[in-house]
Order: structure tokens, then sequence, then C-alpha cells
């Protein structure tokens, strides 16, 4: 039986899945993400992730169809990745691929962006499955996306295709952790989120939010709590993210012509099926064709989402 193993890496965790050829997880494991700048203790971290994940499944990596992995930033077909903002060390572009794939010993390793990932693994196993074409939309740190054409990530020249967080909704908006200034991402990223609370509450704005602590992360668990307790400035703060991420998805619905947003990413993992149910709502008015078909449906895979696209991408190059 066909198997390889996916590995999505983040800022903070590399998971890895071991997957058959039937779709089926075989195996699964996790390392935490160095965040010393080290290029090589990454390697290693992917290689311990992906070798547990092997281990568990009772599979020898010489014997996979391949490894793939899942990474955040630009990723170019040989699999270097560069541009990737909240991974030290991966300003500069990096031969990920390659360095795995001699560190593991193994023949094949195949790298995407994370959210093309993601992407790939709902529509192939998860909210997206039996539909051809879809966009799907991952509001966690930061806003990313990915594009479903004809059930294949659509990449485009660059490697930039889906990339809805860095459209502009708001001209002249709020600024962007890229630096621009009214991304989606700025008003429905967390970092983003984050910032706007600490600033309201320094400026004297009562909340709930634990922002004594300037090193403690407002999370979506955190942001899910405050607005079970009725926290004024979240509800704000959520309003918008809904709002903004209404404005991005119905233009990107309005180009491509979709039925389907697949929405994940932390905000929705915690706030469930009414926040998918808020942002449609949200799209409605904005979409050219009627009567609207849209549905936006919460992701299906959870944090396993772009390790088992990954996994996917390295099966469908074998």
């Amino acid at each position: 039986m066909r198997s390889a193993v996916g590995v999505d890496l983040g800022g903070t965790k590399v998971q890895a899945v071991t997957l058959a050829g039937s779709g089926e997880v075989l195996g699964r494991a996790r390392a935490r993400t160095p965040g010393t700048g080290d290029v090589g203790a990454v390697v290693d971290a992917i290689a311990e992730a992906a070798g547990r994940a092997a281990d568990e499944a009772g599979v020898a990596l010489d014997a996979l169809a391949g490894v793939g992995i899942g990474a955040p930033g630009r990723v170019t077909r040989d699999g270097t990745v560069s541009g990737a903002a909240n991974l030290p060390g991966f300003g500069a572009p990096v031969p990920l691929a390659g360095l795995v794939a001699e560190e593991l010993g193994v023949r094949r390793v195949v790298a995407d962006n994370d959210v093309n990932a993601g992407a790939l693994g709902e529509q192939r196993q998860g909210a997206g499955r039996g539909v051809e074409d879809l966009l799907a939309v991952f509001a966690g740190s930061g806003v990313g996306g990915g594009v479903v054409l004809g059930g294949r990530v659509r990449r485009g020249a660059h490697g930039a295709a889906g990339e809805v967080g860095h459209m502009v909704v708001v001209r002249g908006g709020d600024e962007c952790p890229c630096g621009r200034r009214g991304c989606l991402e700025a008003y429905a990223g967390r970092v983003a989120m984050e910032r706007k609370a600490r600033a309201a509450a320094a400026a004297g704005r009562p909340t709930s939010l634990p922002l004594q602590d300037p090193d403690r992360r407002i999370t979506s668990g955190v942001i899910a709590a405050a607005l079970e307790q009725g926290d004024a400035l979240t509800h704000e703060l959520v309003d918008g993210a809904v709002a903004a991420l209404g404005a991005g998805i119905a233009s990107a619905v309005n180009l491509l012509d979709l039925d389907l947003v697949v929405l994940g990413g932390g905000l929705t993992e915690k706030l469930g099926g009414p926040f998918a149910d808020r942002v449609r709502d949200a799209a409605l008015p904005n979409l050219f064709v009627r009567p609207a078909t849209l549905r936006v449906v919460p992701a299906a895979l959870g944090d396993l989402a772009g390790a088992i696209g990954a996994a996917l991408l390295a099966l469908d190059a074998a």
C-alpha cells in the first residue's frame, strides 16, 4: 500500500502524518518549531516529526512514496522557502525540500505553501470533498488562502495565488503586519486584532481580555472566552473581522465564480458554524451572481489539514 508523510511547518509546531493512498491517517507526530533562527534546527525538527509519524504507521522511510511539506511564506517549485515572517531564519531563501531529503535519506521531498496544502487537504479529505472548485481561507495569526480549481491547487506565477489575506478590503485602512494598509489580515488576523486590543486598553478602554502581561498571547480561545463574557471590545474586533472576511471572500467569489468557501484557522475552530454563517451573511450583499448559492462552511480537518494536504502533494508527485 502506497503511503506518504506530510509535514505542516508552523511558527510554533511541526505536525506530521503518515497518509495511506486510500486517505487513511496511519500515524501522526508533533514537534516544537525551534525559534532560534537556526535553519538546521528546523530541519531536524521536521525530520524528527516525520520519522516518528512513519514509525507509528510501521512504514520505513525508504518505503514511502515521498514526503510533502507545507511551509509558510513563498515556496518555489523546487521546494525553496522564503519570506516566512513568523519563521526565524526563513526570510532569505532556504532550499528546504533538499535539506529535508538529505536529512531523512529519502529520494522525493516536495514542498508548497502551507495554506495551499491545507486547501488541498480540505478539498480531497475534508469539508470540500467532492467539490472541484473552492476557496479555502484560514484565519489564524494571519489570514491565508488557497484556491482549488478543477481539483488542482492553483499557485500562480509567483506561488502567491489565493492570498486573500492581502486583498485590500479598506482602501487606506488599518496597517497590516505586511506593512501595507487595508489588507484583510489587518482586520481578521489574530496578531492584528491583539495589537488593536492592546492599543485600545492603553487608551483606557475597559476590557476583560488579559492584556496585563505583554508576553501573553491573545489566542483564539481567549477571544472566544471574552465573547462569551460579553466583552464589548472583543465583540467589536470580531465584528470587524467578520466584515472584512465577508468583503474579501465576496470579491474572490465574484472573480472565480465559486459556490464553496471553506473557512478554517483558530477563530473558526473556536467559534464554529455560527462564525462561518456570519461571514457568509457579510459576503452576500456583495455577490454578483443572484440568487446566491454560496456556502461558507467550517473546515473539517482541524490542525491536520496542512499535513494531510502535504502528504497528498507527495502522493500526487510519486
